[in-house]
């Protein structure tokens, strides 16, 4: 069985390029070609990203890809590192299948935290602060990059494995190899659809202060380059 790093605080809470608006955020599409970084980091910090394991329900999942969650709101987590989450989706899909590049978290009080999650989608800020409202801070970790893959299934997983147990909390799969291995092989795979998101709304180091704009579509841009099967959408 695998352990857990830390106590339970699961998230409660691509021919030519066309563009399109979606939640205010930019993106455009692209085939399967390769195609430049639009911002030269495709590859950056590899290798100072600590990896992690941690569960996400897809429909939060969906909210990233539609511009409308920007930032992943925890109970507990790792601070000031960048991390490369692979992300196990919950039921119904039951599958290891995304990776999503994290900047450092925002470390800070409960209000302020909801006030991140509520600048990006009206309305959210009041379910973060009900899940972190008990805690002297909380974290809000910027979304820089998600790839998605053809992935494994949970039966896949335990078959590799012996056993598997979606984690409650973050796995630091440093600490278990033959775990990394098999993540490891989940992005050897070409990705499906990518997505690099850049999010200037917050500010100050690990003390953010929600954006001052009027609109997200000011602070944000996104960059969507589809996989070779274009029905993967």
């Amino acid at each position: 069985m695998l352990s857990r790093d830390t106590p339970n605080g699961a998230s409660g809470y691509s021919e030519p390029p066309v563009s399109r608006s979606m939640g205010g955020v930019t993106m455009n599409l692209f085939t399967s070609s390769a195609q430049p970084s639009l911002f030269g980091d495709d590859e950056a910090s590899d290798d100072v990203r600590e990896p992690v394991l941690m569960s996400l329900n897809p429909i939060y999942f969906d909210l990233i890809w539609a511009g409308e969650k920007r930032h992943e709101f925890r109970r507990r987590f790792l601070a000031g590192q960048s991390v490369r989450w692979y992300v196990y989706l919950t039921a119904p899909v039951a599958r290891l299948s995304a990776v999503i590049d994290l900047g450092p978290a925002i470390v800070d009080t409960p209000q302020r935290i909801a006030d991140i999650a509520e600048q990006a989608r009206v309305g959210n800020g009041a379910s973060v602060l009900e899940y972190v409202k008990d805690l002297p801070q909380a974290f809000a970790i910027p979304i820089r990059r998600v790839s998605q893959y053809p992935g494994m299934s949970l039966e896949q997983l335990k078959a590799e494995l012996g056993a598997f147990h979606p984690p409650q909390g973050y796995t630091k799969l440093r600490n278990h190899p033959e775990l990394l291995s098999v993540c490891e092989k989940v992005t050897a795979d070409p990705p499906t659809r990518e997505m690099t998101v850049r999010d200037v709304a917050l500010a100050g180091g690990s003390r953010g202060f929600p954006c001052p704009h009027r609109s997200p579509s000011s602070c944000s841009a996104a960059r969507v380059r589809q996989g070779a099967r274009r029905n993967t959408w």
